[in-house]
């Protein structure tokens, strides 16, 4: 359940991951999500239209970055510190009709921050929000952010600066709102660094068609944060339309006068690049920091070294346990972690916890990005004894290098109350009409206090922000579930904003109040499910030990609402992604696919002026999915094609062609809708023998660890199809809990088959298809990989369900063995494997599984008739999709060659003999070397979607993206990718004056190898190897030692004459991966 936040604060330090956590939960919760999850898995995608710092998804010209820092400054710039009024608090959403405001920019703005107004996320701490991304996308510097702004319920007054005022003027309306003159010029230099004067607003500035997008630059790097405004000001070449230009004539240049104010003092010290960026960290600190008085703001947020999210208790069918579910989320900019331990206590703070005992264990299934930081996720599905429940836990960070760490939220547990839960499952919303209906589970001992719901929704206002409004309806008491009782309350959302409203349902007032806070009423289904209710015996009571309130058990079956109203506020009619449409979901944006003449959705198209999300999913009523794409397609489908990939949602940034409130897709782009409803079988749910190329093995345990541990995914439309294209190149994939995703060249050989009845969960994208269930993994392998295994249970070879897979030999490869892609691959062309084979025949389906069979051009390498990333071209393994160097720089640089229709991976491989490293690129590109340049970096496997201009089915890299090969077995010395736990990190110099790069430890030996280095430096994040034979440690470098090209690293470890061990004053540096 999700707690409140009013009572909880405090901070302590806790070690070497973070500086300073909050008590969870906490107020700036909601705001820390926005902050810090940027970008990746379950990040929050508020800058969707400012990343990258050029994006211009409002119109061409329009940089959102620019647009997001002043919309900032316009905001605030009404504030008066000597009556205490005005400053950051969202007052300009009532002052758009004002001169002082002109342009497009703040409305749309504001419309793009209304999608995370909540009553925990103020639209002043948005907007305040919003310049700490604008700034920090372009690369400039990061800017503290507080919480705790409260929004304005009318204007402030004028007095936003304009160009044609005075220095005098400038100066005075600054002092007003509490800037000094050198503050005047630091804060317009730095809010002027980026984006540009557009002509459709300031046409006396910018002469209509002057420019080719209709905006004149401030300076040469429009989408750059950096001090080109004030160096070419200086220099004389500046371009800047307040600056130079009809701005001069019109004594509208604002830049030049509030410039020359000191007689260009302070723009001469902020000439320098470091102290451009200082300077403006702390002018626009101290803007967004300008409050009305009475506001008091939180300490500078900071990212939660471990944070729990969306916890959720849930009561369970017979309601004898309950899940908890939901993440734990670990920063580790610094830090590796492998694996978390929960230790739970029971609802009594003690340790009975039933058979199941009071800890768990979860290993990471994602990662996301911020700005300056990572964090990776602990998935969490916890089942725990509804007789004893659950108050609290705390967290173990199992590290990689062995270490644990104990997180206890500053030494009071991070709590959690079985008292009241929202039923999800029970409650659904009909977000068309907005009927909802909400399932709470109340303990039995506490039925004497009245229940109640809490609906926080939007109401339209006629601004791009909506109103709040706060209605609480009495929840009627229902049928005894075990040691809960379930209490329902039936509501109607006005307008189409159902899906953004938040739930609380609450048991008790006052000091007594318990509740279930801040539940999304977009996870919530179209359909209340029944629940399984068990037998009266079952149903226990329970006293209050507290001291009972008056009141009853509200069993009447009226319902009473009272309603409130709050402002800030604005129109459902707002540009934005609709997160559900009928009875359909919004999946997210997904690209076309790549193979020429396929389709995402291939049931239905349409295409036609006046598109809209409504007319496109009337369209294709009865299918399963449908997606809009370019503003006027329509396409439908009962299931997604295999290679259609995730899209960033800013990228389906094209306005429906009917409903300029709508978004439809790109080009190349579909916004993407799922069915939330359960439709009539069309088809038959059963295993599949095959999914092309893979052959199914069977249902398996998964194990502490992941049973597969090449890469993990996870999606809401996920089918085997996506599954076995996520993993093409690996030997095995398996679909687990619905939605997961694993791959990988080995079976972990404590994975054994499973009751086949146990993978008994549909797909999320096809329900048609089973997709493992909880520790269940729905295993394939390619049809050639053999070895022998555990055989399957009597009951396993029995089941129905087992169809072609049962007489099959399972690939099974214990933890401790040294067996790599490229010898697997290679022995399973010459091991039989007629178990498969034979199975394949003999299945009752019509879909065979075509073998890996030799190549022509290399007897070592492999063709199958499919496309597939091939893990092994004879003596090359797959290192991965890797992009080229920046600044010009090649990846590998030795020799490359070009072939605009015969380029295969083997061809390649043989041009690039003797050389350590092949890559292919852009379909018909081929480049060959002994070590990979340091700014090379490791991309998505799936951006090398180019196949190859002589074979169809490999893939050649792709714009920017080698499809990148290894071998040890060359006469020359290389720099390999990777050295057991460590990855390639480049060559450094040593410190500055004598001082160690890695001063931590170090040995030298005149057998140096880097694998012995390595071994050494075992517990510490880098090693580097020098001169052929010394080998130092460390956790960070020392002050001065910098990356150099490669090539600079150039002398043979002592040891091993085919590995580079740096050079003089150069090392050969590996990390920790």
């Amino acid at each position: 359940m999700r707690l409140s936040t009013t009572h909880l604060s405090g901070l302590l330090s806790l070690g070497t991951l973070v500086m300073a956590d909050p008590t969870w939960p906490s107020s700036i919760d909601e705001l820390e999500e926005i902050m810090y999850q940027v970008s990746g898995f379950n990040s929050r995608q508020f800058g969707g239209t400012v990343i990258p710092c050029s994006n211009e998804a409002s119109g061409p010209g329009r940089q959102n970055a620019a647009e997001w820092l002043r919309t900032g400054f316009h905001d605030m710039a009404t504030a008066n510190i000597n009556f205490g009024t005005g400053g950051l608090d969202a007052s300009l959403q009532y002052e758009l009709s004002s001169a002082e405001n002109t342009g497009p920019g703040f409305t749309t703005t504001l419309r793009f921050m209304n999608n995370y107004y909540t009553n925990r996320s103020s639209v002043a701490d948005l907007i305040a929000l919003g310049v700490y991304y604008s700034v920090r996308s372009c690369g400039g510097p990061s800017i503290p952010f507080r919480g705790g702004r409260v929004d304005a319920r009318a204007a402030g007054n004028i007095g936003v600066p304009q160009p044609e005022n005075s220095v005098f003027t400038f100066q005075q309306q600054f002092r007003r709102m509490g800037f000094s003159n050198t503050e005047m010029i630091q804060v317009t230099a730095c809010g002027h660094t980026i984006g540009g004067v557009h002509e459709a607003e300031f046409p006396n500035l910018v002469p209509p068609g002057s420019t080719p997008k209709g905006e004149a630059p401030m300076d040469s790097t429009v989408a750059v944060f950096d001090n080109k405004i004030v160096t070419e000001y200086i220099s004389g070449n500046t371009t800047d339309p307040l600056v130079v230009g009809p701005s001069v004539r019109l004594t509208r240049n604002s830049d030049s006068k509030v410039f020359a104010s000191d007689a260009n003092v302070t723009v001469t010290a902020m000439a320098d690049q470091t102290a451009f960026h200082n300077t403006c960290k702390n002018v626009l600190q101290k803007m967004i920091d300008v409050v009305p008085s009475g506001v008091t703001l939180s300490d500078p947020i900071l990212p939660y070294a471990v944070k729990p999210v969306n916890m959720q208790l849930t009561l369970e069918t017979g309601a004898s346990t309950m899940a908890l579910t939901g993440w734990v989320r670990v920063r580790v900019t610094s830090a590796s972690v492998s694996s978390i331990a929960l230790i739970y206590k029971d609802r009594n703070g003690g340790n009975n916890c039933g058979n199941t005992g009071c800890s768990y264990t979860a290993t990471v299934l994602g990662a996301t990005d911020g700005f300056d930081d990572k964090f990776i996720w602990f998935p969490l599905n916890v089942k725990i004894s509804t007789s004893t429940g659950i108050s609290s836990f705390t967290v173990t960070l199992n590290r990689a290098d062995g270490t644990r760490q104990v997180f206890d939220n500053n030494g009071v547990s991070y709590p959690m109350d079985d008292a009241i839960l929202i039923q999800k499952p029970q409650s659904c919303l009909l977000q068309t009409s907005g009927a909802l209906t909400v399932t709470a589970a109340v303990r039995n001992d506490r039925n004497s206090f009245p229940v109640k719901l809490v609906v926080s929704q939007k109401v339209a206002s006629g601004r791009p922000i909506a109103t709040l409004s706060s209605n609480t309806i009495a929840m009627t008491r229902g049928d005894c579930v075990g040691p809960y009782t379930f209490y329902t309350a039936s509501y109607t959302i006005p307008g189409d904003t159902s899906s953004a409203a938040k739930l609380d349902v609450v048991s008790g007032t006052g000091e007594y109040a318990i509740g279930d806070y801040f539940n999304a009423a977009s996870e919530l289904g179209g359909t209340c499910r029944a629940f399984s209710v068990p037998p009266a015996s079952l149903c226990t009571t329970g006293s209050v030990t507290t001291t009972t309130l008056g009141g009853s058990s509200s069993t009447s079956s009226s319902v009473t609402a009272t309603s409130t109203t709050s402002s800030s506020t604005g129109p459902a009619t707002t540009l934005s992604h609709r997160q559900t449409m009928g009875g359909y979901r919004l999946v997210g944006c997904k690209k076309e696919p790549t193979t020429p003449g396929s389709r995402a959705l291939s049931g239905r198209s349409f295409a036609y002026d006046g598109m809209t999300l409504e007319t496109c999913m009337t369209n294709c009523s009865g299918f399963a999915y449908w997606g809009t794409e370019y503003g006027r397609e329509c396409y439908c489908g009962d299931s997604l094609e295999s290679t259609s990939a995730d899209a960033a949602l800013a990228e389906c940034n094209v306005v429906c062609s009917g409903d300029a409130t709508q978004y439809c897709g790109a080009g190349n782009r579909i916004e993407l809708y799922y069915t939330t409803a359960t439709a009539t079988p069309t088809a038959t749910l059963a295993p599949k023998p095959t999914v092309s190329p893979y052959t199914r093995v069977g249902c398996y345990d998964e194990v502490s660890g992941r049973a597969l541990t090449g890469a993990g995914y996870a999606d809401d439309a996920m089918t085997l199809e996506m599954c076995a294209s996520r993993c093409a190149g690996f030997t095995y994939f398996a679909a687990e809990y619905g939605r997961e995703c694993y791959c990988g060249n080995t079976l972990d050989a404590r994975s054994v088959p499973a009751v086949a009845e146990s993978c008994n969960m549909v797909c999320a994208g096809n329900r048609f298809e089973y997709c493992g269930a909880g520790d269940r993994l729905e295993l394939y392998s390619l049809a050639g990989a053999s070895s022998s295994a555990p055989a399957p249970s009597s009951s396993t070879t029995s089941s129905s369900l087992m169809t072609s897979t049962t007489s099959s030999s399972i690939p099974v490869v214990s933890a401790t063995s040294s067996t790599s892609p490229g010898s697997s691959t290679s022995s399973s062309s010459t091991v039989s494997s007629s178990s498969v084979q034979a199975s394949s025949a003999s299945s009752t389906t019509s879909t065979t599984s075509t073998p890996t069979t030799p190549s022509t051009s290399s007897s070592s390498s492999a063709t199958a008739a499919s496309l597939q990333h091939r893990p092994t071209v004879s003596p090359y393994s797959l290192v991965g999709c890797w992009t080229e160097g920046t600044g010009g720089k090649r990846a590998l640089g030795s020799k490359n060659t070009v072939s605009g229709a015969s380029m295969t991976l083997e061809a390649c491989a043989a041009f690039c003999d003797g050389y350590h490293y092949f890559g292919t690129e852009y379909g018909g590109e081929c480049y060959c070397g002994n070590s990979l340049d340091e700014t090379s970096n490791e991309a998505p496997l799936a951006d090398c979607s180019m196949t190859c201009t002589g074979n169809r089915y490999q893939y050649c890299g792709a714009g920017n993206r080698l499809e990148l090969y290894y071998t040890n077995t060359t006469t020359g010395p290389s720099q390999p990718p990777t050295i057991g736990a460590y990855s390639w990190y480049g060559c450094q110099t040593e410190g500055a004056n004598d001082v160690r790069a890695l001063a931590a430890a170090s040995t030298a030996s005149a057998t140096m190898t880097l694998e012995s280095c390595a071994t050494f430096c075992g517990s510490y994040q880098h090693f580097g190897t020098e001169y052929g034979g010394e080998c130092y440690c460390g956790d960070a470098f020392s002050a001065g030692s910098v990356a150099v090209p490669v090539g600079e690293c150039s002398m043979t470890c002592t040891g091993n004459d085919k590995q580079y061990c740096g050079a003089g004053n150069r090392l050969s540096v590996y990390s920790k991966m």
